[in-house]
């Protein structure tokens, strides 16, 4: 199998650290965060990775080299100019041509890669995406209003449930023919234009640890719990 893995962004919510160090080298616990992603990938049976870099890209690429080290085979695809989170793939497209794993570079999850591989080939998916249920509370009371100002209705500090991307997913190839090289394209747009076309695109629920590193306070709570998650995560201390 085949995993793309997104680690060019510049961070910018994790300043002033990312200023002279990629966020996907932000170490987590003893190891940075692609190496956990790495290991976890090489455990679910992926010998193949590209990483697409960006900012401070020679950083990574020295440090990960060819991969062999991890027993992996890792190549690079180096954007010019931002391509946006799906835009890589069209700089790729000719070497992915079996279903394949994408996933940011920055989520620490106990997420079974293999079994999302093999959830999106069993439900013959264009894409397949990796979701986990978020609640959210609002701390006020809401009212409900009518068109004469009419109060219609009142919930008092109420909940939500959502499921959100996990920033993991599983692709067929299929999906390129969707991406234009060098065209800038996001992934909640790569859906959207898979849906215009009737593609089937399955969710994965997992309802297992999730954590995207997107700001200080998550950087913060990824090394506090790195140790207990270790065993999880199949990657070892060491």
């Amino acid at each position: 199998m085949k995993a793309v893995i997104l680690a060019g962004g510049k961070g910018r919510r994790l300043e002033p650290y990312t200023t002279i160090i990629p966020k996907p080298l932000m170490p987590i616990g003893d190891k940075p965060i692609l190496e956990i992603i790495l290991r976890q990938l090489r455990e679910h049976g992926i010998r193949d990775v590209t990483i697409a870099v960006g900012h401070l890209a020679e950083l990574i690429m020295a440090f990960f080299g060819d991969g062999s080290r991890f027993g992996l085979s890792i190549t690079y695809s180096r954007e010019e100019k931002p391509l946006g989170t799906a835009g890589c793939l069209g700089l790729i497209k000719d070497d992915l041509t079996e279903p394949f794993l994408m996933m940011n570079g920055d989520v620490l999850t106990t997420l079974p890669f293999s079994g999302l591989m093999d959830f999106h080939r069993r439900n013959g998916a264009v894409a397949t995406v990796a979701l986990n249920k978020r609640d959210y509370f609002v701390d006020f009371g809401i009212v409900d209003t009518d068109g004469d100002e009419n109060i219609v209705g009142y919930t008092e500090k109420p909940g939500f449930e959502h499921f959100v991307s996990m920033g993991v997913y599983a692709f067929d190839p299929k999906v390129l023919e969707y991406i234009t090289p060098h065209d800038y394209i996001d992934f909640p747009d790569l859906i959207k234009v898979l849906l215009a076309a009737d593609e089937t695109v399955k969710a994965y629920k997992y309802d297992g640890y999730w954590l995207d590193i997107g700001r200080v306070d998550d950087y913060k709570k990824a090394n506090n719990e790195i140790t207990a998650l270790y065993g999880a995560l199949g990657v070892g201390g060491e």
